[in-house]
């Protein structure tokens, strides 16, 4: 019955499922891994109206890793936010003019390009550190913008703060409560932008219902699991699930 209403079907909706589970799985541990969630919602229905569908999971994910973990780097999110105001509405004006397929791939040849970049800083010596490393002013503008981008357009700016965080160097527990304050005010802010765009709809909004329980599940496990992984594991995990959700947009 259920799978009926929504009109998709049993595997569909499984499929769906676990990429919720994946979902607050990124939000309480490896962040750039949500991307595959994209990638999966994307295949189930229209790319414009899954980015809508995955933006309310997501808000359930960040609500409860801002409950859980509260080191943050206020310093790092205050430099941010300016530039992701611009992404964000680049981000929905180039929904407006460009095709999917042109979307993914610009999206998953910028993720690439800073998996590139991330690779080729670390084999140089680090610097001094402060509390927080502090990246060069053109890259957290660079960054600013490409993530208000990429969250607009495919909900897939995990991957871009992923890499900005680590340029940063900071530990994993302040990466993961950094992490989630600030896509919980990015994910707020885009609510009006895709309502503007007409992409809530009753039928996608009565399918994250019934799946936020998956997502509360992913949350579960992700705490459990970054308890037994150490901060090296912790970075290489990122950036091997940056690259990853770089190759599903471009493949897709």
């Amino acid at each position: 019955m259920i799978a009926e209403v929504l009109g998709y079907g049993w595997p569909m909706l499984a499929a769906m499922a676990a990429a919720a589970v994946v979902i607050g799985f990124s939000k309480t541990s490896f962040g750039g891994i949500a991307g595959i969630s994209v990638a999966v919602f994307a295949l189930a229905m229209p790319a414009r109206e899954s980015t809508a569908a995955v933006l309310v999971l997501l808000l359930v994910g960040d609500a409860v890793a801002i409950l859980r973990y509260r080191t943050v780097s206020w310093r790092l999110l205050l430099c941010l936010v300016p530039s992701v105001l611009p992404g964000l509405l680049l981000g929905a004006l180039f929904m407006a003019f460009v095709s999917d397929g042109v979307m993914r791939r610009t999206i998953g040849l910028l993720l690439l390009a800073m998996v590139l970049l991330q690779l080729w800083q670390r084999r140089r010596p680090a610097a001094p550190e402060t509390e927080v490393g502090e990246p060069h002013p053109a890259r957290t503008i660079g960054t600013g913008v490409a993530a208000g981008f990429t969250t607009m357009t495919a909900n897939a700016a995990g991957p871009v703060m992923a890499l900005y965080f680590l340029a940063a160097r900071i530990d994993k527990v302040r990466f993961i409560g950094t992490n989630a304050w600030f896509f919980a005010l990015i994910n707020l802010a885009k609510v009006p932008l895709t309502a503007a765009l007409g992409l809530f709809t009753p039928a996608h909004l009565l399918l994250d219902l019934l799946l936020v329980p998956a997502v509360l599940l992913g949350c579960a496990l992700g705490i459990a699991v970054i308890r037994r992984v150490s901060q090296r594991q912790f970075e290489v995990v990122t950036l091997i699930a940056s690259a990853l959700s770089a190759g599903l947009l471009l493949l897709r």
